[in-house]
């Protein structure tokens, strides 16, 4: 059954825009660096084999590369789980695409099949285990009979493994929703907010923007296990506590420098940015929630950074004071 968060990142690849940085950014391939986005087309990623059953397969885009008409099938496959057959599904997604393409007559007279890239976007919580070779899902082969074996490779991308300091200095959109996704709440507070906002701000397709928006709304409900929305003015408020929490931050971890004299330089500045953090909650809930009742800010200043980062995510999408603070 299809993942809620899958359906998400489907729509986030219906736009070019965000193919082609999949692909430059994430993996080897450099075909597409400079290929312009008019050269992207999606097709029909539904297929009927002989048996009239229907399989459908996530994505699948085609790419003029060059004035030669070639054509790179881009077969993106999205999973939340570990599948130990996914070389064998790849296999499969690809001859119905081939049949596809014939029965069509999309190929010109006397062509050859076209090349496909398969990929598998993975966003589970498990490390992927899988086989990327469909080869090494087959039992033990005769030496006679090896030149006879089917053979499939796919190129996996692990969003959950990426590392979030590359992602931070890659600088395009989907780097930026990666971050999103992985990031601490004050993270996403101080320093992805704010990058996404100025990235929305200047990109003048309103469907790419509203699909945006969608997908930070279910990242915000997942997170925060409460629906959004998650709207342009919504992070525009936490752009400007974001640029607050800065300020703060620099101010109160001096404040902490200053204790660590005494104390030791690393737990004065641990309890700085302590400080920093229920200052800036009490900041975001005051003004999401009007004046905070005396218990809720007593148990802020008394919460350490895991409860204040918990009341940080929930914030996001909470519609109460109780819906941030209750207990789980």
């Amino acid at each position: 059954m299809t993942a809620h968060h899958d359906l998400g990142y489907r729509a986030l690849f219906a736009h070019p825009e965000l193919v082609r940085d999949l692909i430059a950014g994430f993996t080897p391939f450099k075909l597409f660096d400079s290929i312009a986005l008019s050269s992207f087309r999606r097709v029909n990623a539904t297929y009927v084999s002989e048996r009239a059953s229907a399989r459908e397969a996530d994505m699948v885009w085609r790419v003029q590369v060059g004035e030669r008409c070639l054509y790179i099938y881009l077969l993106l496959e999205f999973q939340s789980s570990v599948d130990r057959w996914m070389a064998l599904r790849m296999q499969t997604y690809i001859g119905l695409l081939h049949q596809d393409l014939i029965k069509r007559h999309e190929l010109p007279r006397g062509s050859l099949l076209p090349p496909v890239l398969p990929l598998v976007f993975y966003n589970g919580t498990r490390r992927w285990s899988a086989s990327k070779e469909l080869a090494e899902l087959l039992m033990e082969v005769p030496a006679e009979l090896v030149p006879f074996q089917p053979s499939q490779r796919y190129v996996l991308i692990d969003q959950k493994r990426l590392d979030q300091a590359a992602l931070k200095a890659n600088k395009n959109v989907l780097s930026l929703l990666f971050l999103f996704e992985l990031s601490s709440a004050p993270d996403v507070l101080k320093e992805v907010a704010p990058a996404l906002i100025t990235w929305l701000r200047a990109t003048p397709q309103l469907a790419l923007r509203r699909s945006v928006a969608a997908w930070a709304n279910r990242v915000a409900e997942r997170r925060s296990g409460r629906p959004g929305p998650f709207s342009l003015e919504n992070m525009e408020e936490f752009d400007d506590m974001g640029r607050k929490f800065a300020t703060w931050a620099e101010e109160f971890e001096y404040i902490g420098f200053k204790k660590g004299r005494a104390e030791g330089k690393a737990e004065g500045k641990a309890e700085g940015k302590l400080i920093a953090l229920r200052a800036m909650l009490q900041s975001l809930l005051r003004r999401r929630f009007g004046d905070l009742p005396a218990p809720a800010v007593q148990r802020i200043q008394k919460a350490v950074q895991p409860e204040l980062e918990k009341w940080f995510e929930r914030s996001l999408a909470a519609s109460s004071l109780d819906a941030v603070m209750g207990d789980d």
